[in-house]
């Protein structure tokens, strides 16, 4: 499985957001616990239905996003 295909967007979850695995876990939301200073340990350890590939994903994500390049290419 491709970690990209992990982020999911459903306009009846969390407004359309870029969310993990149809979850309601915007990439937003973790990209701010990453920046909060938090490892990817702590993060799965405080919510343990996230998995360490979740939060890679999320990162591909928003390096994708801010790269310019369409998703679609790499999923």
């Amino acid at each position: 499985m491709n970690r990209i295909s992990r982020i999911t967007i459903s306009s009846e979850i969390c407004h359309g957001k870029p969310c993990i695995r149809g979850m309601r876990w915007p990439v937003e939301v973790i990209i701010d616990m990453l920046s909060s200073g938090m490892s990817i340990a702590q993060i799965i350890e405080d919510h343990p239905e996230l998995e360490r590939e979740d939060i890679l994903a999320s990162l591909d994500y928003a390096k994708i996003s801010l790269s310019g390049r369409p998703i679609q290419e790499v999923a």
